[in-house]
């Protein structure tokens, strides 16, 4: 038994290995940690999650003609493009401030490569005058205007960065505002009210089906949320816009599990 049994895992392995692909080539040493151009299941891809709200649209707006979800639906798929596009007008304010701090840099870069080939001139002309003593004021003045120049140049760099991060995080708060309105519309789709016949006695005009299907397409976009706050974690390193990101991920999924407990006790029903 034992040598039918290894010759049947030997079997297996051998099929195994002929049926799947080849395995990837292996990454130099020095490679970078972003994901190899060869794969594309290593990122976020944008244009995938558009596709996938525009579907949840459209099968929302057919089953439910006469709802507001699927409008609701829509403004996810606006704020996908919105992110893919990255355009707006917060998006050409912040081209336009790294432009200007770039342009600034470089006038400090001149401004502090003259002051200090002046004061090397200056310097090698009266050499023969001045002692040792006398040119630690010029050494001090050249330092510190390379330490402000350097603390200059840090603030003009920072400039944009902040700037797209304060944009990124309107985006971000929009999305987290818009997974409050996407539960807001199942909160009062309560199993209980099914037993009522009537909207006027707090009924629902949704049978059992219906019910479940309305609410599982708001765990469907729910989750289309989250991966749209998830596109913003894919070019960034930002602390505050990862914990911003991660906060919408972690709203969302206590979101949908809340809602999972609903269509569990309606399936159970």
């Amino acid at each position: 038994m034992k040598v039918v049994s290894a010759l049947r895992a030997i079997a297996y392995a051998q099929a195994m290995s002929a049926a799947s692909p080849s395995s990837p080539a292996p990454r130099p040493e020095d490679h970078s940690d972003a994901p190899p151009s060869s794969s594309s299941f290593q990122r976020l891809d944008g244009q995938a999650v558009r596709l996938s709200a525009a579907t949840l649209e459209h099968r929302i707006a057919s089953r439910f003609p006469d709802r507001t979800l699927w409008e609701v639906c829509r403004e996810v798929v606006g704020i996908v493009d919105e992110i893919n596009a990255g355009t707006g007008i917060s998006r050409r304010r912040v081209r336009l401030a790294r432009l200007l701090s770039r342009l600034g840099v470089v006038v400090i870069l001149l401004f502090l490569g003259a002051a200090i080939v002046l004061a090397a001139r200056d310097l090698a002309d009266e050499r023969d005058l001045l002692g040792p003593l006398d040119m630690l004021p010029l050494l001090e003045t050249i330092i510190n205007d390379l330490v402000f120049g350097g603390i200059a140049v840090f603030f003009l760099l920072r400039i944009p960065e902040r700037m797209e991060r304060a944009r990124v995080l309107r985006i971000l708060h929009r999305l987290r505002s818009l997974a409050h309105v996407i539960d807001m519309h199942q909160l009062t789709k309560v199993p209980e009210r099914l037993e009522r016949d009537a909207r006027e006695d707090g009924g629902l005009d949704l049978d059992r089906t219906e019910l479940t299907r309305y609410l599982d397409f708001c765990t469907e976009m729910l989750s289309l949320v989250g991966k749209s706050a998830a596109l913003f974690a894919e070019h960034t390193t930002d602390g505050d816009v990862l914990d911003a990101v991660e906060g919408i991920e972690a709203l969302t999924s206590d979101m949908a599990r809340k809602v999972w407990q609903k269509i569990g006790i309606i399936q159970q029903g």
